[in-house]
């Protein structure tokens, strides 16, 4: 079977571009210390970011910390009888799926897509309402919800999916999705907290993709 090809963006670097090959790329960004670069699997993926923000595609790196005696936040601050949520995207927008999983075991209790357009927001979003709708549908009303989303969690409490993302054929089943997710919010109730994952001190998130 031929080794499919990556398609490499270099946003800052010694030539900004679209290269086909690792040492293209890497020949564009050695020894440059701000060098911004991401690699995509195709080249519609590739020209849309490249048209874009860096910021957009590339997650910021926590800067590094000196090693000290002081131990992260105690584990035990968890509600581990939970469900935690994430979202995962191939470029931003791009193809996008989520999924709930129980915090403890990490086990998949739902999971949804993937929709050729979309964003992480949008799925961390669908994801946090999904996780509601079924609490609510097996009367566990005061069980938590994690997501790593700020920005998600503010559209739930708003009931209001702020997105830019483009109204199209491509996006309509998303947009029918956003469009349950609100109405929902709009008709029922919860209790549930929906807790902010301290990334920083827990690890990643139980739901997390892995693809980072």
């Amino acid at each position: 079977m031929a080794k499919s090809t990556k398609f490499y963006v270099v946003w800052q670097g010694k030539k900004p571009g679209i290269y086909t090959s690792w040492p293209e790329c890497q020949e564009q960004i050695n020894g440059v210390k701000t060098a911004l670069y991401k690699s995509f699997e195709s080249k519609a993926e590739a020209e849309m970011a490249f048209a874009g923000k860096a910021e957009d595609y590339i997650q910021k790196k926590a800067a590094v910390k000196p090693i000290t005696t002081k131990s992260k936040k105690n584990n035990n601050a968890i509600i581990w009888d939970s469900i935690s949520v994430d979202a995962a995207c191939s470029g931003n927008p791009g193809l996008m799926e989520y999924q709930g999983v129980d915090t403890k075991t990490k086990e998949r209790i739902f999971h949804q897509g993937p929709f050729l357009i979309g964003t992480n927001n949008i799925g961390e979003f669908l994801a946090i309402v999904h996780a509601l709708a079924l609490y609510k549908q097996k009367g566990l009303h005061n069980r938590p919800i994690y997501s790593d989303s700020v920005t998600a969690m503010g559209w739930v409490k708003k009931k209001k999916a702020n997105t830019k993302l483009e109204q199209n054929a491509k996006t309509a089943n998303l947009y029918d999705l956003i469009l349950r997710a609100e109405n929902w919010l709009k008709l029922n109730s919860f209790t549930n907290p929906i807790i902010k994952w301290e990334t920083e001190d827990w690890g990643e998130i139980p739901a997390d993709f892995g693809r980072k």
